[in-house]
């Protein structure tokens, strides 16, 4: 039986949920708050859509913490095999780059989105842009749109409001006040995939500020991961950083300090770096024997002197040490604003398996606004997508035979 429907934001988690239930024959709007839809979505996509990764699935739904058992039935219901056939059907070829990410033939999101939504329209999905939530009024929700406040009823509402990286894009959290009133248990929402401050000398920052350091590996309690990171006026950020940024979060909530040990010539032993050291003799100075023998220099040595100002003094097998275990001390997460991603949200025990909220029957959500993180490449759209088709399956159980 048709039901009409409200899907508070445009992300990929509401669009999923609109796509899936328009196509059961529900009558869906979709309320926007920003000018256009999916606008994270597009930005995700400037610089290549990264939509999932082709690892193997047990290892892919490994990813995602202290939620994998919960999000997996989710993801199980929509793989990212499943996902690469859903964007071929709207006409989006993909292909696995040399990372093992997954990426649209064009590389772009906009052919995807514009695919889309054209299904969308034709399945009779509303969309209302400049639509925002205010919260829930007796007969409805209370909806701030361009003419003013209104109150729409609908039978049933999904929440897809994202969490709160890049509120200018849209996700400001600003659901959480009001939920949290109406009893909903919500974990505070924290910086993930997130780059860290520290504190460079100003001299470092004038010479080496937006350079990349490639070519290395970093360990901390996440593991001994292999990538490149980018010197930043205020410390440092890029993917290698992500893949510890939680990791690295936690220790700094914990115990007020954290890590990232950076290994400077990775596939070398420390060993034959101290051999290659002393033959380079003392009267050659410390610039050309890390050039000479270890291969550092440019921001990689420089880097080495910032983070061990004895560096120069070190004998070789100390030298070698050093230059394979380099500790990067970090003061703080960057602010969750400038974040990737956004952990914490609504706690899973607060919904049930339909990701219903237990505490407002009707009421569903999905996407970032639930308690899960996951590294970049692919795994946060996909759970994106993966949440909101899950939810979109639950909403249509309930109402087809709403629990008294």
């Amino acid at each position: 039986m048709s039901k009409r429907i409200a899907i508070v934001g445009g992300g990929p988690a509401g669009l999923m949920a609109a796509d899936a239930l328009s196509a059961r024959g529900h009558a869906v709007t979709v309320l926007e708050a920003m000018p256009t839809i999916g606008r994270k979505f597009l930005l995700a996509g400037k610089s290549g859509l990264n939509i999932t990764h082709s690892e193997p699935y047990a290892r892919f739904v490994s990813r995602f913490g202290a939620a994998n058992d919960r999000l997996r039935p989710a993801l199980d219901a929509f793989t990212p095999e499943d996902l690469r056939a859903w964007a071929l059907a709207l006409g989006s070829e993909t292909f696995v780059g040399t990372s093992g990410r997954v990426f649209p033939t064009v590389m772009k999101a906009s052919p995807l989105l514009r695919a889309w939504r054209a299904r969308l329209e034709k399945q009779g999905v509303e969309i209302r842009v400049r639509h925002r939530w205010k919260g829930f009024a007796s007969e409805g929700l209370l909806v701030e749109t361009p003419e003013g406040e209104a109150v729409l009823a609908f039978a049933a509402v999904l929440l897809a409001l994202g969490g709160a990286s890049w509120p200018r894009l849209g996700s400001d959290a600003a659901w959480v006040g009001e939920l949290a009133e109406k009893g909903v248990d919500i974990a505070p929402l924290r910086p993930a995939n997130c780059g860290f401050d520290v504190d460079w000398s100003a001299v470092f920052v004038e010479r080496f500020a937006g350079a990349p350091v490639k070519g290395v590996t970093a360990t901390s309690a996440a593991g001994t991961i292999p990538g490149e990171f980018v010197i930043a006026k205020t410390g440092a950020e890029g993917s290698l950083i992500y893949a510890h940024a939680a990791a690295l979060r936690d220790a700094l909530e914990e115990t007020g300090a954290a890590r990232l040990v950076l290994d400077l010539a990775p596939g070398r032993s420390a060993e034959r770096l101290a051999a290659d050291l002393v033959r380079q003799g003392s009267k050659a100075s410390f610039s050309t024997r890390l050039r000479k023998a270890v291969g550092l220099d440019g921001v990689k040595a420089a880097l080495l002197r910032e983070c061990r100002a004895d560096a120069a003094g070190l004998a070789p097998a100390a030298l070698a040490a050093a230059i394979k275990a380099l500790p990067l001390g970090l003061v703080r997460p960057r602010p969750i604003a400038e974040a990737i991603s956004s952990a914490g949200g609504i706690r899973f025990d607060a919904i049930d398996e339909a990701y219903m909220l237990k505490s407002m029957p009707g009421v569903f959500v999905a996407g970032e606004m639930l308690d899960w993180e996951a590294p970049t490449g692919g795994y946060l759209l996909t759970a994106c997508f993966a949440t909101g088709r899950a939810a979109a399956a639950g909403m249509d159980r309930w109402l087809c035979n709403p629990a008294p």
